[in-house]
């Protein structure tokens, strides 16, 4: 070995231990990777002594309750799939329940077909929920007449018997004088409904109860992007039976306990929901719905619980119905003629909010049609979205300009107005000055509240839209400009911490909408008279404007986390304002306005009627002045001769 080689080996041994020297950990880091391994190992055990001590439970009930429940205590617990057209079901053989749903022709956001729950979902194991195999579970629970334990579902093995590519008979099997339950699942055609028949064989002289208790669990998922504005249209939905629907609250914890009888119970997620339906009613209901919190990848925790009729003897088989699909308001309409149930009107619809009654009417009858229609050209959604705004600005145009008409006359008066405000400077003459400033207007054909009526016309239009946008499920997935999905935010930058109030993203359109907005707020502050009057109401009109300044501002916290396609309809709709504003300021001449309301105005000299109506009116206010001071007076004598 030559002197280089040694030299080399040398440097590398050197280089080798500088790298071990300079890399080895500091006794924080080593402390640190203990207590890891340390709670690693204490998880491992606790998790390991609590599948232990089930199992110990397990075999304790397999050794304590003899013969009859032997063979339902142990089992292979496997999946039996059924499915259709529309959706892939997994039933369990443990708990004879629906596992997992796989809605096929809608996309999560993996890419895949839509999977609504799954056996498969790893749920953190507590108290409350330790009885769950995956993220939804359903027991019926049986009164027996055994001594030592009643029928609990959930807890027991089921033999597939009947299988067939759409459903599967689920046998809970005691072996033990021909006594068995049969659990009947399958799926009607071309259709998002489950049919499950309940059929007691040989068990009256077990099960000691004319009812079956119904406890149905399920962690709901977050299958959408934006786990807020999500979670804003996420919530356990029910139907009284004869009566409306209701929901528990959707933003915070809730529970309810009922006395009235039920249709159905719904868990439903923004565009896809999970709906349990009465054969023959739920009664005695609680129903509870829990806020997971955020990056889980699950939105709620919901639970029912319910009674409905059982004939142990088998004659009358216990009719259940579930809907596993999309929150489509055809699809659901359609289904209402597939349920079966003892409440002739079952609304499925009904689970779409689409806001109070008149709202609910507008939507239903005008802005669902006409999208409808709009949709079914096979535009782009964000091209639909315009059109549907446009014709909408259209239909409300009339409003609007009578609207701006009736503040321009207003400020055309303000001359006048000015005029009687210097008449009467005094507070105490505010009466008289309200008089006179009455029958200005009435002289002149004004009305403070001509731009009122309009515009109160025309917020149901708005806030129906506001309703009806996230529900739209057309919108899910569907790509605009730079929004990847209208149903959805549109993030241009995003960040991995939450930021209060902006949260981890900017959304583009929800800027663009604020901004016009700003604009839109700049124009009718413009439109806008000032009726002049006392420094406390100048300062009164100086604060409304800043407060409309500053609703864009909180806009944008608002707004930040909604849809794309609703940020994106309303900074369309604020644009469109914007330029009508611009329009009518043009076309509408203040001057050519006072001609003709000073036309009116002469006019009415020659008109009797009008002018003893108006002097009627005027006379009325001043006789009521009159009397509001004499009154006034009198209290002042009263209290002066009180003190003396």
């Amino acid at each position: 070995m030559d002197k280089r080689s040694i030299v080399g080996y040398i440097l590398i041994g050197l280089v080798l231990v500088f790298y071990f020297y300079y890399n080895q950990p500091t006794e924080e880091q080593i402390r640190a990777q203990q207590e890891l391994a340390e709670t690693q190992r204490r998880e491992s055990l606790r998790k390991d002594s609590i599948m232990m001590a089930e199992e110990m439970k397990k075999q304790a009930q397999v050794n304590n309750t003899g013969s009859f429940f032997y063979n339902v205590l142990r089992g292979e617990n496997r999946n039996v799939t059924i499915e259709n057209s529309k959706i892939k079901a997994d039933i369990s053989t443990y708990g004879g329940r629906v596992a997992s749903v796989t809605v096929k022709d809608y996309m999560g956001q993996d890419g895949n077909p839509l999977v609504l729950f799954d056996s498969k979902d790893k749920i953190k194991v507590t108290e409350e929920n330790k009885d769950l195999n995956g993220s939804n579970t359903v027991n019926f629970h049986f009164k027996s007449n055994l001594a030592d334990r009643n029928i609990n579902t959930n807890e027991l093995f089921f033999t597939p018997v009947n299988v067939t590519d759409s459903s599967v008979t689920m046998r809970l099997d005691f072996k033990e004088g021909g006594r068995y339950i049969d659990f009947n699942y399958s799926l009607k055609s071309d259709s998002y409904m489950m049919d499950l028949e309940i059929v007691a064989h040989n068990m009256n002289d077990i099960i000691s109860n004319d009812k079956v208790d119904i406890t149905w669990k399920q962690f709901m998922r977050q299958l959408e992007p934006g786990y807020d504005f999500e979670q804003r249209f996420s919530s356990v939905t029910y139907k009284l039976a004869g009566d409306d629907t209701d929901y528990l609250s959707e933003m915070t914890d809730d529970n309810e306990k009922f006395k009235e009888d039920f249709t159905w119970i719904a868990y439903k997620n923004q565009f896809f929901s999970s709906i349990m339906i009465a054969g023959d009613k739920f009664s005695d209901v609680d129903i509870k719905s829990e806020i997971i919190q955020k990056d889980k990848g699950l939105l709620k925790r919901c639970t029912s619980k319910m009674q409905t009729p059982f004939d142990p003897t088998g004659g009358e088989p216990t009719a259940l119905q579930f809907y596993f699909g999309p929150n489509k308001f055809d699809i659901l309409k359609e289904s209402n003629a597939l349920v079966a149930s003892s409440d002739n009107e079952p609304d499925l619809h009904e689970i779409i909010y689409f806001g109070w009654p008149i709202v609910r009417w507008i939507n239903r009858f005008f802005i669902m049609p006409l999208f409808d229609v709009l949709s079914g050209f096979g535009l782009n959604m964000g091209i639909v979205l315009i059109l549907l705004t446009l014709i909408v600005k259209v239909i409300v145009y009339p409003f609007t300009k009578k609207s701006y008409v009736s503040s321009a006359k207003m400020r055309a008066l303000k001359p006048y107005i000015d005029e009687i405000n210097a008449k009467y400077p005094k507070p105490e003459d505010a009466l008289k000055k309200q008089q006179e400033t009455m029958g200005l207007y009435q002289k002149y054909g004004a009305s403070p509240m001509g731009g009122c009526l309009p515009m109160f016309i025309q917020m149901p239009v708005f806030i129906a839209l506001f309703n009806f946008v996230p529900n739209a499920i057309e919108l899910r997935q569907q790509s605009f400009l730079w929004a990847h999905d209208l149903s959805s935010y549109d993030a241009i930058l995003s960040w991995d911490t939450n930021i209060w109030p902006i949260g981890n993203h900017l959304s583009l359109f929800c800027l663009l909408f604020c901004v016009t907005q700003l604009l839109n707020t700049y124009y009718t502050s413009k439109m806008q008279p000032s009726m002049g009057g006392s420094p406390e109401m100048e300062q009164q009109q100086k604060m409304m404007r800043w407060m409309m300044y500053i609703m864009p501002i909180m806009f944008f916290f608002m707004f930040n986390e909604y849809s794309s396609g609703l940020n994106f309809y309303y900074f369309v709709s604020t644009l469109m304002s914007v330029f009508i504003f611009i329009y009518l300021r043009r076309a509408v001449k203040e001057d050519e306005l006072l001609k003709k309301m000073e036309a009116y105005a002469e006019s009415n000299k020659s008109n009797p009627a009008k002018q003893s109506n108006m002097m009627s009116r005027l006379e009325a206010l001043q006789e009521q002045q009159k009397r509001l001071e004499e009154e006034r007076d009198r209290i002042r004598k009263e209290r002066k001769n009180k003190k003396q």
